[in-house]
């Protein structure tokens, strides 16, 4: 149910409150100036004048039949196709376990073929080694040293090695050693070339010999050959974009010797040499940079000390105010590793703001291979942004493999230039604080605040496109800050909201391992938003489950589930609904899960919130979380029973929520099945099954298809009983055959209930001979079975699927059974008498196609098989259908209005019945006084079913290859699942101003606004006025029985006397869409209405089965579909008065009334699909026709079969629910009707022609108006205006204002060869707002609009 539109209440104001001061009313009125105020009828003044009560309603209406529960029907998404889940978890993660640092400076002696400025470059790790203070060993050893520090503030856990000035011979041992140490984790080769030649066009380095007498090069081959893979290779030297240019070419090579050699010999030992990755600091023609005030090594700066290096060039690019020197930068305060000081926070920052680049500017797989995968790579190509970034500067162009985009020209670089200058701004005032200066508080950097500010706006946009945020890495490094931790988790959450996509882009940067973390945080203030957060992740991904169960991650949620536990936030049931989903979806499919989650405070929890009314979503996943907790867990069933939990779940059948009673069924279901089947166990099961059999009668489709999951689980559980009970029920349904009942005298009973009185001997017949008395009377599973034989012909089309397997597993093992030799000759001879002509039936039950006629000629051709009923029976033609007709609706009901000569035939015995049922006062009445005027139609079989497409649930396939194995398995939970993956902090999109469903949603409103004030000013004149004048004429194809306007789409529902449904466009005269009703042969659709007019209106019919369908799309031939489908009334009483199914919807209560050959008014709430009460008829006789007050929908009045009208008020007490009755009529009620606006005339007509206006105060009629001397066949009222009219059976409709004067009379066109007096009218219906009736006649598929013209206009237009 959602809420709507404010619109229909205000238009519904409006047209109530549309009076009419030139026509002469009925109702009294009084004088105030010059002002005639009109009274409504029935004392309703008083309301319907107040604004604060039209307010009220106003606000109060809701759209129903829009849920989700109704657009996907309970059916989960395929989500693995919608959105694929990644692997975010890097299951290939590598780590950098080794490295060799190698530095060939031979300081002092300059290479042959590099030539240096003067001054040059000369600082090798931030140690100048021409400083004539050390000697060359001593400043090499420093250099190293300072290098492996360097590198250890990348990764500590790596193992370095230095080789200063190395040998090929040294070199190769190395290598060797490296990888042999390493074996198959990833090594580091750092190579500093500034003291060697430069490399070869070829890929070759140099090294030394072992006297450093000659340069020696290695080749890229042999290097590869001793390093082998995965290795990351770092070459600070100039030309290095050679070794790259060259290095594939060599692992080529290398991979086809491989090959080679596992051909010669499959079980050869190689090595792998793929997964290597480079860094060079400049391309194959390039000098590194020589300026004296940069590193010699600036790449390996950049790569090793990026804080310090951008603080050096940013002095020397820029032009500070401020009175820095470059030793000056050596005293910024702090430590690397703590965020709150100066340096500590600039490399921070500077984490962040390369994360992102990276983020924005990769492509995601490369993104996490580089930056996920390994903590040293990702440390070494976050600086390699910068270096690219600086290197470029100073003309040369690093290179990596694999290749990168160019990063340094993105906008966040301007922001880091922004943190140095904040940071070198303070830090003359730093440095005189540390000299013993005043005092100087450190400001920190707004960075941080900024971009959460962006990330907000972000959000507030909604995502468009599903567009990546910028800003995702940083807010990943705001986690680890506890001064902007709640803000970042906060807008976290708003995005992880977004949808399964967002998760996926959260768990893919790394968001996983701090969430996980702050699990071990006690702040109080954390927990709603922390809930929230592993909510989302665990609607995506269920793999975090061995997660929780580390370090008991699971009990910070088992904590919120306690009742006694603070939530420090005000929706504290919403939060503790996700913690019951959080440790659901912990317990599902994972039994350590539900080892350490099982304790008998999680039981008291969870059926300690079953009991709270306000939140079903914590209603739901509380039997959700018992559900996966006791699933396959024979320990747990026994503590749930300790606790009572089922007795519990049980009472959640008759909960208002449909998704809370089909969770209570899936834990029930997951109950069954304790290994031990004790006599206690079989107990306790069987009590569960017998008290969830209510809900077969359930409203929707959702609940029953789950309790058809528990169905089927209880069946394979006792099998063996229910081949008893199916064998059993085959005998009964021959002696149904074969004595059949002229009245079933237990039609009162509920459905799969009943009991006859067979004739001595009779029941002793069975097809072997004798039988005993049944062994299953009255058992759970008897019963059970007799249930699934009526879903099986459920109205909707997957309920009545899922029960079909069911029942034809259970015949398919009860042939293969010892019961199967006496079980076939059964079937056999049960689908020969069910083909056998029976007239007594015909004349009890209608036309013969009413039984088991095959729906096609593939069927029929089954009979000569030797397994006739079986195949029948899986189509439904034979055991099921027949069941269906004895069981639920009576064996003799008659379901065809259509035939008359079926009610002639009448046995003496039903007539006896009626009229006994009638009533002492009725008994001088001759007969035809109380059945319906068409009874005596004969109409003809003009059309034959199923002749139009049957609409079928979103979703639902009827073509079924292989059948499921039992039991079923149910859908409900990972549909439920979805709720967690779909937005709820942001509005629903009609909801959501701007968004086409929205604007949409506007033009209707405003469309619907200019419908009434045209109206508005007709309605007067309507009483007055001829309605002659021909609008539109059109054939339907069918007969025309019941017809229905839409109040503000130019549509017309045109039901025939069959099951065809056609929709009209009258404004044009085009057939939008011709579909089937799919009521079974032998009934008719017996109604017709429009819910939800005011925005995109649903279809309702009702038909004389018993069956309330809702369409969706109804007017659109290729997306027309079922939203609900539901037996409204389960035990019609046979009765050859027939007025099938009569219902009235209540737009603004939400309900639906139903009543008809049945002993009482059946209200149901469209809300919670569930039948809230059974308001008594407090007659024997049928009901005719429902009305009921639109507006307050508190009173609604029934016409009767003998006359009388009746007025309830359904907020009494059943018993004295009826506050009224009139018998002024003595004849069959034709319709009754109150108006919905104008003074809310009440207006009623019987079969002889009088018509009556009431007041519900008053105890007589207030005006009777004789309309016709023959038999009256329709009356329409008019909504609002004051005109109501009949239709005769002489071809004659008439129109009559409220006051009784006579207005005209017109005769339909009934086609060329079919025009005649004698012909009735057969239907007739007002537009709600225009005046416009649309009528028809019988015999003729013709539908001919009428409208009202004003005189005075015509004497204008003249």
């Amino acid at each position: 149910m959602a809420a709507a539109s404010p619109s229909l209440g205000r238009q519904l104001a409006r047209t109530e409150n549309g009076h009419n001061s030139e026509r002469q009313s009925p109702t009294k009125h009084v004088n105030v100036g010059d002002e005639e105020i009109w009274e409504y009828r029935h004392g309703w003044e008083d309301q319907y004048n107040s604004n604060e009560y039209l307010s009220n309603l106003t606000s109060a209406f809701y759209m129903y039949y829009t849920d989700k529960r109704h657009e996907t029907g309970g059916k989960p998404k395929d989500e693995d196709h919608t959105h694929p889940s990644l692997d975010w978890r890097m299951r290939d993660r590598l780590k950098t376990v080794s490295a060799a640092l190698m530095l060939c400076l031979n300081i002092g002696v300059d290479p042959p073929d590099v030539v240096k400025t003067n001054p040059t470059a000369s600082l090798e790790c931030w140690t100048d080694p021409t400083s004539p203070s050390s000697a060359n060993t001593k400043v090499m050893e420093a250099i190293g040293k300072a290098l492996q520090t360097q590198y250890e503030t990348l990764s500590i856990r790596t193992r370095y090695k230095q080789y200063l000035d190395p040998s090929v011979e040294e070199t190769k041992k190395c290598c060797v050693s490296l990888r042999r140490n390493s074996r198959d984790e990833r090594v580091l080769f750092h190579y500093n070339g500034h003291g060697v030649p430069l490399p070869t066009q070829s890929g070759e380095v140099w090294y030394f010999n072992r006297n450093y007498t000659q340069y020696i090069p290695v080749s890229l081959y042999d290097l590869q050959s001793w390093l082998a893979g995965p290795s990351i290779y770092v070459l600070d030297v100039s030309h290095a974009g050679n070794v790259i240019m060259n290095f594939d070419r060599f692992i080529e090579k290398h991979e086809t010797e491989n090959a080679e050699a596992l051909q010669k010999d499959p079980n050869a030992q190689v090595q792998t040499y793929g997964d290597n990755i480079l860094l060079a600091a400049c391309g194959k023609s390039e000098s590194l940079p020589t300026n004296p005030e940069l590193p010699a090594d600036l790449f390996t700066s950049c790569l090793t000390t990026p804080v310090a290096i951008s603080l050096r060039c940013f002095v020397l690019e820029n032009q500070l105010p401020l009175d820095i020197t470059l030793e000056d930068l050596k005293r910024v305060p702090g430590r690397l590793q703590e965020r709150r000081t100066p340096l500590g926070e600039l490399n921070w920052i500077f984490t962040a703001i390369t994360d992102t680049i990276a983020w924005n500017l990769l492509p995601r797989n490369l993104f996490r291979k580089l930056f996920r995968q390994d903590l040293m790579v990702a440390a070494l190509f976050r600086n390699y942004l910068l270096s690219e970034r600086i290197m470029r500067a100073n003309n040369c162009h690093p290179m990596t493999q694999p290749a990168l985009p160019e990063t340094h020209h993105h906008p966040l670089w301007q922001s880091w230039d922004l943190a140095l200058e904040m940071v070198l701004s303070q830090l003359p005032a730093l440095i005189a604080s540390e000299d013993g200066g005043p005092h100087y508080e450190y400001q920190h950097s707004s960075f941080f605040t900024e971009q959460l500010t962006a990330f907000e706006v972000y959000l507030s946009q909604g995502a468009p496109r599903q567009k990546a945020p910028d800003q995702l890495p940083i807010v990943l490094q705001v986690l680890l800050s506890q001064v902007h931790r709640l803000r970042a988790l906060i807008l976290l959450s708003r995005f992880l909201d977004l949808g399964p996509w967002a998760v996926n882009l959260a768990l893919s940067i790394g968001i996983f391992p701090y969430v996980l973390k702050l699990l071990q945080s006690a702040a109080q203030e954390l927990k709603p938003v922390m809930i929230f957060i592993w909510a989302r992740i665990l609607a995506v991904d269920q793999s975090c489950q061995t997660d929780l169960l580390k370090d008991n991650g699971y009990q910070y949620f088992l904590s919120v589930l306690n009742p006694q536990s603070g939530i420090p936030v005000v929706n504290a049931s919403e939060h503790r609904a996700m913690s019951a989903f959080i440790i659901s979806m912990f317990c599902k499919g994972f039994h350590q899960g539900q080892v350490v989650s099982l304790s008998p405070e999680l039981f008291q929890a969870c059926i300690g919130h079953l009991n709270d009314n306000e939140n079903p979503l914590l209603r739901q996943w509380s039997c959700l979380c018992i559900s996966t907790l006791w699933n396959n867990f024979p320990e747990a069933k026994w503590a749930g029973i300790r606790a009572q939990a089922q007795l519990r779940l049980c009472e959640k059948a008759v909960d208002p929520v449909p998704e809370v009673r089909a969770a209570a069924l899936h834990a029930l279901t997951s109950f069954l099945g304790i290994p031990d089947l004790t006599e206690q166990v079989a107990q306790i099961e069987q009590s569960i099954a017998s008290v969830i059999m209510v809900m077969t009668t359930d409203g929707n489709s959702m609940v029953r298809n789950e309790l058809l999951v528990f169905f089927s689980t209880f069946v394979k559980r006792y099998e063996n009983k229910f081949l008893v009970a199916a064998y059993e029920e085959l005998g009964d349904e021959r002696e149904r055959l074969l004595h059949p009942d002229p009245i079933d005298e237990s039609h009162n009973r509920p459905s799969g209930h009943r009991s006859r009185d067979i004739p001595p001997g009779k029941s002793e017949l069975a097809a072997s001979g004798k039988r005993l008395e049944n062994i299953s009377k009255h058992s759970v599973h008897s019963t059970m079975w007799k249930h699934l034989l009526i879903l099986s012909v459920d109205p909707h089309p997957e309920v009545a699927q899922n029960a079909t397997f069911v029942m034809d597993y259970v015949h398919r093992k009860l042939l293969a059974s010892p019961l199967g030799s006496h079980a076939r000759p059964l079937m056999d001879e049960l689908v020969r008498l069910c083909r056998r002509p029976n007239p007594s039936r015909q004349a009890s039950a209608g036309p013969p196609a009413r039984l088991v006629q095959p729906p096609t000629s593939s069927a029929s051709q089954e009979e000569a098989k030797p397994e006739g009923y079986l195949s029948l029976g899986f189509r439904r033609t034979a055991s099921v259908a027949v069941a269906l007709r004895n069981l639920a609706l009576g064996s003799s009901t008659n379901l065809d209005h259509g035939s008359s000569s079926d009610h002639r035939n009448v046995s003496t015995n039903a007539a006896n019945q009626q009229q006994r049922l009638s009533g002492p006062l009725r008994t001088r009445m001759p007969a035809e006084w109380s059945r319906p005027p068409d009874e005596h139609d004969n109409t003809p079989n003009s059309t034959a079913y199923r002749q139009a497409k049957t609409p079928i649930p979103r979703g639902f396939s009827a073509d079924v290859k292989d059948e499921p194995t039992m039991p079923l398995k149910s859908g409900f939970y990972d549909w439920s699942i979805e709720y967690f993956r779909e937005p709820q902090m942001k509005p629903n999109e009609p909801d959501e101003p701007g968004s086409d469903d929205y604007n949409s949603r506007l033009w209707r409103r405003g469309r619907n606004e200019g419908i009434l004030d045209i109206t508005q000013p007709l309605k007067p004149l309507a009483g007055t006025n001829r309605w002659d004048t021909a609008t539109g004429f059109f054939n339907n194809g069918s007969q025309p029985l019941k017809m229905c306007f839409h109040q503000f789409e130019d549509q017309l529902v045109v039901a025939d006397d069959r099951d065809t449904i056609c929709i009209w466009n009258w404004q044009q005269s085009v057939r939008l869409n011709r579909f089937s009703n799919g009521n079974p042969p032998g009934s008719r659709i017996n109604e017709s209405r429009f819910i939800n007019e005011d925005d995109q209106a649903l279809l309702m019919t009702g038909s004389s089965d018993g069956v309330i369908k809702l369409f969706r799309n109804y007017e659109s031939e290729k997306e027309v579909e079922v939203v609900s489908a539901f037996r409204a009334l389960t035990d019609l009483v046979p009765s050859n008065k027939n007025a099938g199914l009569v219902f009235d919807w209540q737009q603004g209560q939400g309900k639906l009334l139903v009543a008809g050959d049945v002993k009482v008014i059946r209200v149901w709430n469209a809300a919670t699909e569930i039948c809230s009460t059974d308001i008594p008829a407090r007659s024997s006789s049928c009901i005719t026709s429902l009305t009921s007050d639109q507006l307050a929908g508190n009173i609604f009045v029934g016409g009767y079969g003998d006359g009388a009208v009746r007025v309830f008020d359904h907020r009494l007490k059943t018993s004295t629910a009826m506050v009224k009755v009139w018998r002024e009529h003595k004849q069959w009620i034709t319709n009754a009707h109150i108006q919905r606006g104008g003074s809310r005339e009440l207006v009623t007509g019987s079969r002889n022609g009088e018509v009556k206006l009431w007041d519900m105060r008053m105890d007589a009629s207030i005006r009777t108006i004789k309309a016709t001397n023959d038999t009256l066949r329709t009356i329409s009222v008019h909504e609002h205006a004051p005109v109501f009219a009949t239709g005769s059976d002489r071809h004659n409709i008439s129109f009559f204002n409220i006051n009784g004067a006579f207005l005209n009379n017109i005769k339909p066109y009934s086609g060329f060869l079919q025009q005649s007096r004698s012909i009735p009218i057969a239907s007739s219906t007002f537009h709600p707002h225009r005046m416009m009736l649309a009528c028809s006649a019988l015999h003729d598929n013709h539908v001919n609009l009428f409208t009202c013209q004003d005189k005075s206009s015509l004497v204008h237009d003249a």
